[in-house]
């Protein structure tokens, strides 16, 4: 039976999220969850095998439809694949446009280039403006030294598979013969031998996983969800594929997203912030002070009879894109302000002016006594 748990949540996204947002929380979770990177942990292949079903549905905008009017229900015209039956190996077979090129299932030997593996970065909207360094750590699989990545126990050899003769796949036919099934081997994985005698280190994986730390320059003008590649940072061709590693390997890549600013809102290269002002600049126009991303200080003038929420832009005051010096623009949105304790005479003058324009005010404090003591005394 398919998962009945929802797939937003599995896959840690929105219901608003965008397909690419889905798939690159799908890789994450998806190297997260991987078994061989879970030894220890039985529980990791059934959410790794429930990260692929949920992305299944969601990656395919008709099911993802069906799936938001009528939850699990909707899929029974278009059922998913039961994916707890699969091999890992299959899996990845699947979907090897996210974890690589030729990353799942049998490949010929030294061909394949190693996983990509994905990890975030947050920086502050200044920090995108001019740039910045940051340190990543991440969690990668590499080959392992004392076994060199056989996975047998030093001064021991791996065997070759009994069940698919060395060949890492089996086929299976059914309806009398009418189809052919080619599938990865359900005993080696795809490895082509099988080990006895496994290696203390790695368990017989031929992979350990090891912490790695390293500096990333974050470019200016760099924007939410955007992606920075460190070639080769990724994981070694699988065991499958080379035992020894050999073969490229895949990348690095290291999402950034930009904290949310409390003064500043990005639309691309442009920047908005709100200016309160009183009415007497309103009414009368003013010159201000405004400060930038880049901490400098523009003089905002605002235009006698200026009304609330009209906007003021400020030429070049905005970001800059990337690869590129031509600066965005700051747009002021003038917000009115309306004091919530006038001192006396500040009632008396604004009182006059309400003459003035024959408008009906409260008269201030008097009226205020004569609502509660209307005889006087």
């Amino acid at each position: 039976m398919p998962q009945t748990r929802c797939y937003y949540e599995i896959l840690s996204v929105e219901k608003t999220s965008s397909q690419d947002d889905i798939k690159r929380s799908y890789r994450r979770l998806a190297m997260k969850w991987h078994p061989d990177r879970n030894p220890d942990n039985p529980d990791a292949e059934t959410e790794f095998k429930a990260c692929a079903e949920a992305y299944e549905v969601l990656s395919d905008p008709e099911r993802r439809q069906l799936y938001d009017r009528h939850g699990h229900a909707g899929l029974r015209q278009n059922p998913v694949h039961d994916f707890r039956t699969r091999d890992v190996n299959d899996i990845f077979s699947m979907f090897n446009d996210i974890f690589g090129q030729q990353a799942g299932g049998r490949a010929q030997r030294g061909s394949a280039r190693g996983y990509d593996l994905e990890t975030e970065i947050e920086i502050e909207l200044e920090e995108a403006y001019k740039g910045c360094e940051r340190e990543v750590e991440f969690k990668r699989l590499d080959v392992c030294e004392p076994c060199s990545g056989s996975g047998a126990k030093p001064g021991s050899k791996p065997a070759q598979c009994p069940t698919c003769g060395g060949q890492g796949q089996v086929a299976q036919t059914g309806f009398g013969g009418m189809f052919r099934m080619v599938t990865t081997c359900p005993e080696c994985r795809g490895r082509r031998n099988i080990i006895k005698d496994k290696c203390d280190k790695c368990r017989g994986q031929g992979r350990v996983a090891t912490k790695r730390k390293l500096g990333v320059r974050v470019p200016a003008g760099i924007e939410d969800g955007q992606i920075i590649r460190l070639a080769g940072e990724g994981e070694p061709p699988p065991p499958e594929v080379s035992a020894e590693g050999k073969g490229p390997r895949g990348d690095l890549h290291v999402v950034v997203r930009v904290a949310e600013h409390e003064r500043f809102e990005r639309r691309g290269t442009d920047l908005v912030t709100v200016q309160p002002m009183a009415f007497a600049q309103a009414a009368l126009g003013a010159k201000v002070k405004v400060k930038g991303i880049d901490d400098s200080e523009h003089d905002l003038e605002i235009p006698a009879g200026s009304q609330h929420g009209e906007v003021v832009v400020i030429e070049r005051g905005g970001m800059t894109p990337l690869q590129s010096k031509e600066r965005g623009d700051l747009h002021v949105v003038l917000q009115l302000v309306v004091p919530k304790k006038l001192t006396d005479d500040q009632r008396k003058l604004l009182a006059e002016y309400a003459q003035t324009e024959k408008l009906d005010v409260h008269g201030g404090e008097s009226s205020f006594w004569k609502k509660i003591n209307p005889f006087g005394g």
